[in-house]
């Protein structure tokens, strides 16, 4: 497995390889993301894995100097899975003295988790464009956990043009249905207890969908009440919406999402679920 750190060496060791299946981490690794490293294996000659914690995505510095990193046990997990390339640039490499470029996605980045968080999808486009014109996969893994974020990325792919086939997999859950994710190492014990609520709520809306409900007001008491039953009451959203544009809707009259944020202590946890096959 070859370890990069610069853009030079990597479009040179990527230089050498047919098709690119490319799976992009802020590290920390967990089952999740290697099942997206699976998959990429399964589909393409190579697979690069970035390993970066993208600063400008991140709109509190708590939060960045909090996120979990563990770099030599993810080079060992990715290594046992038979990744061909690992990218681990520095900040200064990929944001060097004078960097005054962002990328910014309008209407699908301005709703959920771009109203809570400003300028995280900005940080999102910008780092990804810079990877897709350095590294030039032609597949790109993301989980559907970050519904929103893979709706934000197939519309600036298509805007800008870029060349690259986006793929959604499907979520990853422990046995308790909480979604994987490198910020679940912070949750407490009592926390963590509380957690699996997220997608007990989500459950609920499904299946009130499957037996006829279409009202989104239903839905989203519904999903609170469970949410509020288990002592979590720090609710960013749990709302019904449109999986392409993100607009909620009053009644489903087609596909839907219920998604859901929620902070527990000082981790805030979003998941969704397709309502309807």
């Amino acid at each position: 497995m070859k370890v990069c750190t610069t853009v030079q060496e990597m479009r040179k060791v990527r230089a050498a390889f047919g098709t690119v299946g490319f799976v992009p981490t802020m590290g920390f690794l967990h089952e999740g993301h290697l099942s997206l490293v699976r998959k990429a294996k399964a589909e393409n000659d190579a697979v690069i894995v970035s390993l970066f914690v993208n600063p400008i995505q991140f709109g509190s510095p708590d939060d960045l100097a909090n996120y979990p990193r563990a770099i030599e046990q993810d080079k060992a997990l990715l290594a046992r899975e038979g990744v061909d390339m690992v990218f681990i640039p520095e900040v200064s490499e990929l944001y060097p003295s004078g960097f005054a470029t962002s990328v910014e996605v309008k209407d699908v980045a301005l709703k959920m988790e771009g109203a809570s968080r400003p300028g995280h999808f900005a940080g999102v486009a910008t780092v990804l464009t810079k990877f897709f014109n350095i590294i030039a996969p032609q597949k790109a893994y993301f989980g559907q956990k970050d519904a929103q974020q893979c709706a934000v990325i197939k519309r600036f792919v298509q805007d800008l043009d870029i060349s690259v086939e986006i793929k959604t997999m499907p979520t990853w859950r422990e046995e308790d249905g909480l979604a994987y994710s490198s910020r679940n190492a912070r949750l407490t014990a009592a926390e963590r207890a509380k957690a699996p609520a997220l997608y007990k709520a989500l459950c609920v809306a499904q299946t009130l969908v499957h037996g006829g409900e279409r009202s989104r007001a239903v839905l989203e008491a519904a999903m609170k009440q469970v949410l509020l039953e288990a002592g979590l009451s720090e609710i960013d959203y749990a709302t019904i919406v449109n999986p392409e544009t993100f607009e909620p809707e009053e009644q489903i009259t087609g596909n839907a999402l219920a998604l859901l944020a929620v902070h527990l202590g000082a981790v805030r946890l979003i998941d969704n679920l397709p309502l309807l096959p």
